[in-house]
């Protein structure tokens, strides 16, 4: 008994792990900006550097992820990711080496950057892309981010750089400059109660619609 209870200990799952939208299409209320980042995969006129800005649950990380994960994809579909290639399947399980996330909020030192700024140089390992994701990179000290800044200004070819925030206004203008900025609105109510619906509808539980409208309310606008 005890190693069931054990076994199922590990084998959870967050839920926002759990139903994380994994293609550009599967983002709730931010259409303008997936149509965006997916026009350009089709294209192959992506940048090489992204600042995704606005408040918290809106989907910035999560769209940093598919991005990455398109970025690398070698049998895309449409501007989306397939997914069943081996270096989806690596990204989906967060072990794909060519795509690096960093939390700035615990690695905001200059030596951070330093590091950043001497691994960028090697060629990437299995994709055509290595992709830096910086979450909540506006917790960078100021000497972290003139030591990023040069990798930003002239990074090689194949690097692209990711950066995450809920606080823009935290950001030197440098790096803004230098970036292309993607701005995430609140999500509205009723887009929040439908997605509320797919993920209880994909578990077999039920809810009442008020008490959905309830806890989209309480998110306010995540």
């Amino acid at each position: 008994k005890r190693r069931t209870e054990k076994k199922k200990r590990m084998a959870y799952k967050a839920l926002y792990r759990r139903f994380r939208p994994r293609r550009f299409c599967e983002l709730k209320g931010q259409d303008s900006i997936s149509a965006v980042l997916k026009n350009q995969i089709m294209t192959g006129q992506t940048s090489h550097a992204y600042l995704f800005s606005g408040p918290r649950g809106t989907g910035k990380t999560s769209t940093a992820k598919i991005l990455a994960c398109a970025l690398n994809c070698t049998n895309l579909k449409d501007g989306e990711p397939c997914l069943e290639c081996e270096n989806c399947k690596a990204a989906l399980t967060d072990s794909m080496p060519d795509i690096i996330e960093m939390d700035a909020a615990s690695n905001n030192s200059v030596d951070n950057a330093r590091e950043i700024r001497e691994k960028v140089s090697l060629l990437p390992v299995k994709g055509k892309h290595k992709v830096y994701i910086i979450d909540e990179v506006h917790m960078l000290s100021n000497s972290a981010f003139n030591a990023l800044l040069k990798t930003i200004e002239e990074p090689p070819e194949y690097s692209v750089f990711i950066l995450a925030t809920t606080e823009i206004g935290a950001l030197p203008k440098t790096v803004l400059s230098r970036c292309q900025r993607f701005d995430f609105k609140a999500i509205a109510e009723n887009n929040v109660v439908a997605r509320l619906k797919e993920v209880l509808g994909s578990i077999n539980v039920s809810a009442d619609e008020e008490a959905l409208k309830l806890i989209a309310d309480a998110g306010e606008g995540a």
